[in-house]
């Protein structure tokens, strides 16, 4: 007798290539972007998805219809998740994936599934490759292989993963610096978790890495216009694995330091002093913003010494 297999996703593209590769089990697809926004622990009650329908609406325009229709009917899932022999999560190697993945997890304890086997299919580095790739970037044998590969998470690895997820939704971000060289299966978890605290404004100019690296694409590249700006930051954005709406709104709070000749945009003054690390900008970038449990102008990101100062 098959086992009973209950697959949950990163989302639509993910869900098609499973069912395209006749890998047998039921869907939950997961549609969220907890990586933005506030957060709390206990994400399925009804003050953290109205607080999460507020942000949404306001910020990307996601209707509150939307998201029941896209999040919450598929969250409702999870109730009845006992019936199933296994569970594996499909979820990449970026920050936007993990964080969303470590929220699953926290999800799967609360309602006493650690019980079932709990498998990881993760994308990443594949063999004789530099370049990272996302789970729809891998050929079909490829993704066949990681389906067959899938680790076999323990309850010290779900813990851990659960734990994660309660320290983003807190309110002091400097414990999860602490949590950065510990081991367990997940395999990019560290590299996400340096990736998160480099998203506070840095301590000398404001801007955090990810703004500083958009500065960077134009002083370094022929960048035409905006369009093609967009191109390169999707491209060149490291662990983060944002999509266009999460970059459009990096974008449109970069625009004092960027100017558009006729035939390329180039730095301002202003780009230029802050890439140059020659002013801080701070007070023209603070905005109530939040990353989990935390307001991200609350703090400033030490790139020396690789910690967060609270103001």
């Amino acid at each position: 007798m098959e086992n009973k297999t209950l697959h949950i996703t990163n989302g639509d593209s993910c869900s098609q290539r499973i069912q395209q590769l006749s890998i047998k089990g039921d869907l939950l697809i997961w549609r969220e972007m907890l990586c933005e926004g506030p957060t709390e622990i206990k994400l399925e009650t009804e003050t953290s998805l109205q607080k999460r329908k507020k942000f949404l609406k306001k910020y990307y325009r996601i209707s509150h219809s939307d998201y029941e229709k896209k999040f919450i009917t598929q969250l409702s899932k999870i109730e009845s998740a006992k019936q199933y022999d296994e569970i594996i999560l499909w979820f990449e190697y970026d920050l936007f994936c993990h964080i969303n993945m470590m929220a699953v997890i926290s999800l799967l304890l609360r309602k006493q599934l650690h019980n079932i086997p709990i498998y990881l299919v993760c994308s990443g580095r594949i063999e004789s490759d530099k370049k990272f790739y996302g789970l729809c970037e891998l050929s079909d044998n490829q993704l066949k292989e990681h389906f067959k590969n899938k680790i076999l998470l323990s309850l010290d690895d779900l813990e851990f993963g659960s734990h994660i997820w309660t320290l983003y939704c807190e309110s002091k971000p400097q414990k999860i610096a602490g949590q950065i060289k510990n081991e367990s299966s997940f395999e990019y978890l560290s590299i996400c978790l340096r990736a998160h605290l480099q998203r506070f404004p840095n301590m000398l100019t404001g801007l955090n890495v990810l703004e500083h690296n958009i500065l960077e694409i134009i002083d370094n590249y022929q960048v035409k216009n905006i369009k093609q700006l967009m191109g390169y930051a999707l491209e060149y954005q490291g662990f983060y694995g944002y999509g266009d709406m999460q970059l459009k709104r990096v974008l449109a709070r970069l625009f004092q330091f960027l100017h558009q000749t006729k035939d390329r945009l180039v730095l301002s003054e202003r780009g230029n002093l802050a890439l140059q690390r020659k002013k801080n900008f701070y007070n023209t970038q603070i905005v109530d913003w939040h990353y989990g449990g935390v307001k991200k102008y609350d703090y400033l990101y030490n790139d020396t010494s690789h910690t967060l100062l609270k103001l």
